[in-house]
């Protein structure tokens, strides 16, 4: 919540009210930080017979130092009611939560968020969805493994996407009293690479690792911790991925994967009003198939001996306190708690109507799911990356892109990808690597752990092992956070697919059925929902100045 401005006395009141006058008034003295609330355009747009009414704030720099301008900027949107003295659904301009979306895919660089129709379904997108709900929208870009100065030197590999969305965090708190929206209720949302973004974001709030590349950039000096994640299919915990992926999918050798996958968006040459949700798999995409080669079998079973250690390292518990674990096999508690997700899955499936009766691999008895082949499963949904899926040996994978320096296009980031490289691939700074993972940060000291967590990756989802979003979502659990976690019936590689779901969800944690403190409203001429307040605050501190004054006076007498 904003902090009142009441003084003691007048005099401290006026000449702090006389401070901030210029900064409302979009005065920015020269601080490129300053939110400016008389640079806007008014716009409708309509979709699917919706219409949203909006002021738009668009293609702000939220750092002094910017290394890429295209990207390190963020669209800011606000309803046009709140300009018009309404509310809605019970927020106000003070009070309605920030939408913090990134467009992110494959770790690529991606411009900040419009609102408008979804590419694939041309139902409104995420963008437009808030804003309809009442939510200020901040869209920050950011840079990412491709972007390139013009020395052809790279800016945005490791850690450079989550520096940027911590510095659009600071910059959203550096103006929290002069804009619309509540910086205390942030929640950020992302899919695939965007969603490990997002997750990331949540995990490390104001955390001294990245300190060093905020200042480099000019952050604002506030906090970066926010409010909730929204994280749909988070290709995250990359250190670890080779293991969970072989764990899971060992034994099927033939692999098959949707050449489309998921685009980053904004990179295609789509008209802007077209930018939205990242999308899914589409079954009529081309596909690429093949077998694994003798040596990736061998280095499968190797890469699949090694994660039970790692995950009875991790120390994880069910609710119960039962201890999660895996035997040398990968057999045991872990694995049964990986598979009851999926039974949950199917369940709901079952329930809504679905005839699940053609999966052998289900076992359903007197209308309830009981238990499901892991085997026959993972044959069903097939394997999607060859050994190794995230660490290539000859380094052609994202993730390696993702980890490379402002000289080297790409490196390794595991141990075992490096020992088995074939083109001598020097191994990331392991301080990098970690900056990268929410696990490392997680119930660590110095961290603000966002209080509120969504995460979905759909049962059919072979971009990353099912064990990466359950070891997630458990470590958050276990750790005391509130985690809302799912893997959606069917649904493959994708994200804001469910997204009534998604807003249903935001408006419970951000306890909209609450009263609400009354908040001055906006005229609808006024550029900001700050000056109404500064107005009556100058009044108020010249009457107190007067009667001061006055009382001097009549004691001088």
């Amino acid at each position: 919540m904003k902090a009142p401005k009441c003084l003691a006395i007048g005099l401290v009141l006026l000449s702090m009210l006389l401070v901030t006058l210029p900064i409302v008034s979009g005065a920015t003295g020269g601080d490129s930080l300053d939110f400016t609330p008389n640079k806007y355009a008014d716009k409708t747009l309509t979709v699917n017979g919706q219409t949203i009414n909006y002021r738009a704030f668009e293609n702000i720099v939220y750092v002094k130092n910017p290394v890429d301008a295209k990207y390190q900027v963020m669209n800011i949107y606000v309803p046009q009611e709140y300009y018009e003295g309404k509310s809605i659904d019970n927020y106000t301009a003070e009070t309605a939560p920030v939408f913090l979306p990134n467009m992110v895919g494959g770790y690529m660089p991606g411009l900040p968020g419009v609102p408008g129709p979804d590419r694939e379904t041309g139902s409104p997108n995420a963008v437009f969805l808030a804003l309809s709900k009442g939510y200020v929208v901040a869209a920050p870009g950011v840079r990412g493994r491709t972007t390139q100065d013009e020395n052809g030197q790279y800016t945005g590999k490791a850690p450079a996407a989550i520096v940027d969305l911590k510095a659009a965090v600071r910059y959203l708190r550096h103006n929290d009293e002069i804009m619309p929206g509540d910086a205390e209720k942030i929640i950020s949302n992302g899919t695939s690479a965007g969603g490990a973004l997002s997750s990331l974001l949540g995990a490390t709030g104001n955390h001294k690792d990245y300190e060093p590349y905020l200042k480099a950039i000019g952050a604002a000096d506030e906090r970066d911790d926010i409010f909730a994640v929204s994280a749909y299919c988070p290709i995250t915990n990359l250190e670890n991925a080779d293991m969970a992926y072989e764990w899971q999918f060992n034994g099927i050798n033939q692999y098959s994967k949707m050449v489309a996958g998921i685009r980053p968006p904004r990179e295609l040459s789509a008209p802007p009003e077209n930018q939205g949700a990242m999308p899914l798999e589409r079954p009529n995409s081309p596909q690429m198939k093949g077998t694994m080669s003798a040596g990736q079998i061998r280095y499968s079973g190797e890469l699949k001996a090694m994660f039970p250690a790692y995950i009875n390292g991790l120390g994880l518990k069910q609710s119960d306190g039962t201890a999660l674990t895996l035997d040398e096999q990968g057999n045991g508690s872990f694995k049964e708690y990986v598979k009851s997700f999926v039974i949950a899955s199917a369940q709901k499936a079952l329930k809504s109507g679905k005839d699940l009766s053609a999966l052998n691999w289900l076992t359903i008895i007197d209308g309830t799911v009981t238990d499901i082949d892991f085997d026959k499963y993972m044959a069903y949904a097939t394997r999607a990356k060859q050994t190794p899926a995230f660490d290539g040996w000859d380094l052609s994978n994202p993730e390696n892109d993702e980890f490379g320096t402002v000289a080297v296009t790409a490196q390794h980031f595991t141990q075992f990808g490096k020992e088995h490289s074939t083109v001598g691939g020097s191994l990331a700074d392991a301080g990098v690597v970690k900056m990268m993972n929410p696990m490392n940060y997680i119930g660590s000291e110095g961290i603000a752990t966002a209080k509120h967590w969504r995460i979905r990756h759909g049962n059919v989802d072979r971009d990353t092992s099912l064990a990466i979003p359950v070891i997630l979502a458990t470590k958050l659990i276990n750790n005391g956070v509130e985690v809302d976690f799912a893997m959606p019936w069917e649904q493959p590689h994708g994200g804001d697919y469910d997204l009534d779901e998604l807003f249903d969800w935001i408006g419970r944690v951000c306890d909209t059925s609450a009263a609400k403190t009354p908040t001055a409203t906006v005229p609808a001429n006024s550029s900001d929902p700050a000056n109404g307040k500064v107005i009556l605050f100058v009044l108020l501190g010249l009457g107190i100045v007067a009667v001061l004054f006055r009382s001097k006076l009549r004691t001088r007498k």
